[in-house]
């Protein structure tokens, strides 16, 4: 399976966004991913070393729009913490977008 299969999106709240200053980064991954994967695909793609991987089951909440009721979809969220001497993984594109005219 590939890494990119495994990590599907970053998660970005006001909580996981305070937890990067910790150099904490959370992801939604596949169900079926276990921490291994989970770290082998983090190192893979983002060139970083993992300290440490906890995962979540997140259940699906009750939604209702006027007499119909459904689930939203169930995920697995992952935070991954990296070692003090590994490199920052840059979600946010910091590039500077001043123009010459």
């Amino acid at each position: 399976m590939d890494a990119r299969d495994i990590i599907l999106r970053p998660v970005i709240t006001e909580k996981s966004t305070n937890l990067m200053d910790d150099k904490k980064y959370t992801f939604d991954v596949l169900l079926t991913a276990t921490k291994t994967q989970v770290r082998n695909a983090v190192e893979e793609i983002f060139d970083v070393k993992v300290k440490s991987v906890n995962i979540m089951n997140v259940r699906g909440k009750d939604k209702r729009v006027g007499r119909y009721f459904g689930k939203t979809a169930r995920r697995r969220k992952a935070i991954v913490t990296l070692t003090n001497d590994s490199n920052d993984i840059k979600i946010f594109d910091t590039q500077d977008n001043t123009e010459e005219k």
